[in-house]
Formats: structure tokens, C-alpha cells, sequence
């Protein structure tokens, strides 16, 4: 097999340049192999004396090509099946501690094909098991690029032409030292996954970077909603990371973006547009929630921003104790219910806009047109809108600096006297105190 795989690619051209040595499955029961930016990659797969590999159950039906792939006894990912994940981590577990029982296992740890300008995050299904890896590089250094196969850019049919009318393609398969996990690294395979990456591209001498399969996901969703794709790339990696976010959520937020987003030039938000999806004026409160949300401070709105503002700044303001809170500062007459007067009232204060006229926004929240807006309304229109959390906390924050600016001073006075007589002695219950 191995033979006729040689045969194959030396009919198509490719003339294959081999640098390093490949140690034995004892040595590194794991093959990772990067970057991954064509079909081409299998000759990888050839010059490694052709190991298991990880494979889609689909790909078993393909004419010929299935038989091939089934000969490697492969690991099968089935994604119609929720266990195939794990199914798939512990196979490749047991067969990278089997102690060479089992042939190499041949992994693209990418998960996806790339333009090879980088290396994107690393999956960490490879480096689950703690057992050393063999990085494996390839290269094509030719003066014309017919291989590449990435989401925008020719077919798989016109590569296959492409490269077939060439003289000859250059390809190199090289062999990096096997990769020993420390005992920190066993512990961490997202740690163990970034040092081999980062190794690797030190040696392709290619930088690093925190996009992943996940992103190239949220750029068809971003399509999907007539966003421009490049929308959907936030280096998901560190999103999900820093703000425990699973890529159905980042979708989620996507689809709120959308809908604010759809109608902006390139998928950004600018503040005018910003106060006109919120129903609100510009004015400083709401130039300073816009602050907020604009990180890098372009006076645009992107959505990697976008699920960052949301995600720090409004969702854990959004709660129901804060909601209730400001349903009572709009319901100036206890009665339960807000109107249109009243919502007027509070956010002309708390805007410092003396002529606004919030109908719009006010016939919104009153879902059932009944002229008075309940809880329940406004506590659902705040959890579909998240952004105007951080306007009620913020006013909130005011009333109480207020509050306390109205202190009398010689309360403030005894206040400071007092604590400055607290002895050390006592400093179990001043713990309790404060």
C-alpha cells in the first residue's frame, strides 16, 4: 500500500524531499502533523509507513479512497453521534499506550486546512493521552501555490488541474525530535498542545495564533446572516477561555449581533448607530457604555467586542435583584406596573435628556399592548436585550454615590473617628465588621 501511495503522488508530480528521522511508535506513539492546508497533506500519511489515522465515517464510502483509508484502521469520527468525541479521545488513548501494539497514530491537530501563514490553535485530542509526540512539518516550496485549499479560493477539481500542469510539485515532510510531556503537561493537554505548536512554528518560522476550527465555523454563521465572515473571527480559543463561553453561546450572541449589525457598513457598529438600536439619544451616558464596549477604541462596534462587552459587562448586571431594583425606580407609584409617564421620567433623568420621548422603546417592551408595562415584560425584554443592563446598573451606581454625597458630615466624621479607635486586639471582630 505504502508502494502504490508513492506510485500515485510520483504520477501526479510530486517530487517528496524527507528531512529528520521518524522514531519508532514506542518512542512517540503520536504523529502531529502541521500545517494542514490541502488534500495533498495524506502524503504524510505515506511517508510515515502509513499509520492509523483519525478519519470521518463518511469518508469510508468514498470509491477507492474509502478502502485505502479503512486498510490504516482508523479512528472514526461520526458527527451524528454526541459521544463520537469522546468515543474517538479514548481510542486514541488506548492505542497510544498500548506500548507499540498499536501503529502510530497520525493526527492534523489544526482540525482544519489553513493558508499555512500561521499555525492556528491546536486540538488537544493528540495530547490528551500524555504520551510523547513526533511534530511533523510539511512544506511546499514552490514559486506557485496550486495546493492550497482553504474556505475561499479555487475547488478541490481546480487544485487537482492546477497541479497536475505543472512540471513537478515540491514537497517537504519533515521530521521534528519527539516532544517529551513534562509531568505539567500531562496534567494540561491545552498546555502540552501550545508548546509543540509553539515549537513547530519556531522552526517554520511562522507566528502563532489563537483562531481555531470554531472560528471558521462562526464565519459561515456570519455569512448565513449577512454579516462579512471576517465577522465571525474572535480568536475563540481565548474568548472561550477567559470568559467560559461554548461555541453555541458565541453562536447565540452572533445571531443578537446580526440582527443589530445587519444593516452597518461592514458589520460594525458606530455610536450613532448604537443609539439608534438602543431607542436612545447620544449623550454621555450612553458615549460611556459605547466606551466600554469599543476595547481598542476605533469608535467602531465589532462582535468579538461585541461578546466581550456583553458577556463582562451586561450579563452579570443583568439579574434578577438589579432588575427588580430598576423596575421599582420606574414605578414611582407602587402599583406594580410602569407607564408611559414614568418611563419617561427616569430615563430623562437618568440620561440627562430633558425632551426625550421614549414611546418607541416603550411600546417594545409592552409586549401586549396593554398601555402599562409588568415585570414579567420588562424582565423578558432585558434578558433579549442585555446591552441596557449596564444604563440601569450605571444609574444605580449614581443614585448611590448620590446617597451617600447626601450624608451628613459629621456622620462621616464619627464614622472615620470610630474606626480609627478599632485596636488590634479586636481583629477578629473587626473582620466580621467589615
Amino acid at each position: 500500500m505504502a508502494a502504490l501511495g508513492r506510485a500515485y503522488y510520483f504520477s501526479m508530480g510530486f517530487r517528496v524531499v524527507v528531512k529528520g528521522k521518524q522514531v519508532s511508535s514506542i518512542e512517540a506513539p503520536i504523529l502531529a502533523v502541521a500545517p494542514h492546508s490541502t488534500f495533498f497533506d495524506g502524503i504524510a500519511c505515506i511517508v510515515s509507513g502509513l499509520p492509523s489515522t483519525v478519519s470521518r465515517v463518511e469518508n469510508l464510502a468514498t470509491p477507492i479512497f474509502g478502502r485505502f483509508i479503512r486498510c490504516l484502521q482508523p479512528v472514526l469520527v461520526s458527527r451524528k453521534d454526541p459521544d463520537s468525541r469522546k468515543n474517538t479521545i479514548l481510542a486514541i488513548e488506548s492505542r497510544a499506550k498500548s506500548e507499540g501494539q498499536w501503529p502510530q497514530v497520525l493526527i492534523f491537530p489544526e482540525g482544519t486546512c489553513t493558508n499555512r501563514s500561521c499555525l492556528i490553535t491546536f486540538k488537544q485530542g493528540a495530547f490528551i493521552p500524555g504520551v510523547p509526540v513526533q511534530p511533523v512539518l510539511i512544506r511546499y516550496p514552490n514559486k506557485l501555490d496550486t495546493v492550497t485549499w482553504t474556505w475561499q479560493g479555487f475547488s478541490s477539481k481546480m487544485l487537482l488541474l492546477l497541479t497536475l500542469c505543472q512540471l513537478y510539485t515540491t514537497v517537504e515532510v519533515e521530521f521534528l525530535p519527539p516532544h517529551l510531556p513534562t509531568e505539567d503537561e500531562k496534567k494540561s493537554p491545552a498546555l502540552f498542545a501550545s508548546r509543540v505548536r509553539d515549537a513547530m512554528a519556531k522552526v517554520l518560522g511562522v507566528p502563532v495564533t489563537d483562531h481555531t476550527y470554531e472560528d471558521c465555523r462562526l464565519m459561515i454563521s456570519a455569512g448565513e446572516l449577512t454579516l462579512p465572515m471576517e465577522a465571525g473571527l474572535v480568536e475563540f480559543t481565548k474568548i472561550s477561555r477567559k470568559l467560559n463561553l461554548k461555541w453555541d453561546s458565541v453562536k447565540k450572541e452572533l445571531e443578537g449581533f446580526a440582527s443589530m449589525a445587519s444593516s452597518c457598513k461592514g458589520g460594525r457598529i458606530t455610536i450613532e448607530e448604537f443609539a439608534r438600536i438602543l431607542k436612545l439619544p447620544v449623550n454621555p451616558a450612553l458615549e460611556e457604555l459605547f466606551a466600554l464596549f469599543d476595547r481598542n477604541e476605533d469608535g467602531t462596534i465589532d462582535f468579538r467586542e461585541y461578546v466581550i462587552g456583553v458577556t463582562i459587562l451586561c450579563r452579570p448586571a443583568n439579574t434578577e435583584d438589579v432588575l427588580q431594583m430598576a423596575f421599582r425606580l420606574f414605578d414611582t407609584d407602587e402599583d406594580g406596573k410602569i407607564t408611559l409617564d414614568e418611563f419617561n421620567a427616569l430615563l430623562r433623568s437618568a440620561l440627562g435628556v430633558s425632551d426625550l420621548n421614549m414611546a418607541k422603546l416603550f411600546k417594545e417592551i409592552d409586549a401586549d399592548s396593554s398601555g402599562f408595562v409588568t415585570f414579567n415584560e420588562f424582565q423578558a425584554y432585558a434578558s433579549n436585550h442585555p446591552e441596557y443592563a449596564k444604563l440601569f446598573t450605571t444609574y444605580l451606581e449614581l443614585q448611590r454615590y448620590q446617597a451617600i454625597q447626601e450624608a451628613m458630615p459629621g456622620d462621616l466624621e464619627l464614622a472615620g473617628q470610630c474606626s480609627s479607635m478599632q485596636t488590634t486586639e479586636d481583629s477578629s471582630s473587626d473582620k466580621k465588621d467589615d
